[in-house]
């Protein structure tokens, strides 16, 4: 397996749109970096947030996850409570190829101030926008900047195509759009 290049990466958004809307090199005037980078590609968040609450007295549970436990907010700038998290989404739709996996690291600005960012591999065949979870493990309420670079997607190329694919097992996130609660 090998990581892809700044090439790489262009030639697949070419040939296969695997990144809409895609941003040549890296933009950071004034903003939290973002767009194509040596390695990778640094998505940037859209300005839809589900932030969590325990307004309802819910209990988190995978298998029964209920909606009442976020408030949602549109906004370029989403205050996430101390200690709390917030759920969002990529402003980019990801289509990844069959001999491709994802991984995703948060960005060092919002790791420095105690924000993680943490998402799944995105794996083989598997498009949509990417939730993304921010989680602020600090004492402070902490500010999220949407339309700005939040995380950084390493695609790592297989030397053969899978087996079977994300896209193959008809995956519950499959074609996900918008920030995109937890299934079942």
């Amino acid at each position: 397996m090998s990581i892809l290049s700044d090439i790489a990466i262009r030639q697949l958004v070419r040939e296969q749109k695997m990144i809409e809307p895609f941003v040549e090199g890296q933009k950071r005037a004034g903003v939290i970096s973002y767009g194509l980078s040596s390695y990778g590609y640094d998505a940037r968040v859209a300005d839809e947030f589900k932030i969590f609450t325990n307004v309802n007295s819910a209990v988190v549970d995978p298998k029964d996850f209920s909606d009442q436990s976020f408030v949602d907010r549109k906004t370029d700038c989403c205050v996430i409570p101390p200690n709390s998290f917030a759920l969002a989404r990529t402003v980019e739709y990801f289509r990844i190829p069959r001999d491709v996996l994802v991984i995703c690291l948060g960005k060092s600005t919002y790791a420095r101030c105690g924000i993680i960012v943490n998402v799944t591999p995105l794996e083989p065949e598997w498009e949509g926008h990417v939730t993304l979870e921010f989680s602020n493990t600090t004492p402070l309420p902490a500010r999220i900047y949407a339309n700005e670079g939040a995380c950084q997607f390493l695609f790592l190329k297989g030397d053969q195509p899978c087996e079977v694919s994300y896209g193959d097992r008809a995956g519950k996130y499959m074609g996900q759009v918008g920030v995109t609660l937890p299934r079942l």
